[in-house]
């Protein structure tokens, strides 16, 4: 059973290990380095006021961290609104695949964003086959150029 959880600071070493995996799975693939030098710079993201909007999930699946979701809550004085979101990063573990992490984790942050007032979630498509798949299959959501557009 997959359960999913804010990413806190005392989660970045269950962070770590998932992406340490991400690369051994997939190592063409480029990952950011999951080494000390990152560890720090994620450890100063708890302090630091610019990640105040910043909403991050984690998929577990027997006590490790199978996928993540990041995101951000975007404040436009356009508009004088924080009503849109963007989708920064969803990633499962290769193994993972193909079993719904993915649709948890971002119906999860669907749910979260709309109690904060977020009415779109806007995410920048990849262009490889699991991703493009992906996007193409989420509900209330409709594919404009190069991004996704997702009514919460």
């Amino acid at each position: 059973m997959v359960t999913v959880e804010p990413f806190t600071r005392d989660r970045i070493g269950d962070v770590l290990d998932f992406e340490r995996e991400l690369r051994r799975q997939e190592p063409d693939t480029f990952f950011m380095d999951a080494e000390e030098g990152y560890q720090v710079l994620l450890e100063r993201s708890f302090e630091d006021s610019r990640f105040s909007n910043a909403v991050s999930l984690l998929a577990y699946r027997g006590g490790r961290v199978v996928g993540r979701i990041d995101s951000v809550i975007l404040a436009a004085r356009s508009d004088a609104s924080c009503t849109c979101a963007y989708l920064d990063w969803i990633c499962v573990l290769k193994e993972e695949r193909h079993r719904q992490v993915a649709q948890f984790l971002l119906r999860e942050l669907r749910r979260k964003l709309k109690v904060c007032g977020v009415d779109t979630l806007v995410a920048i498509m990849a262009h490889n086959p699991d991703s493009l798949r992906f996007y193409r299959a989420v509900e209330n959501a409709s594919i404009h150029d190069e991004a996704v557009w997702m009514d919460l």
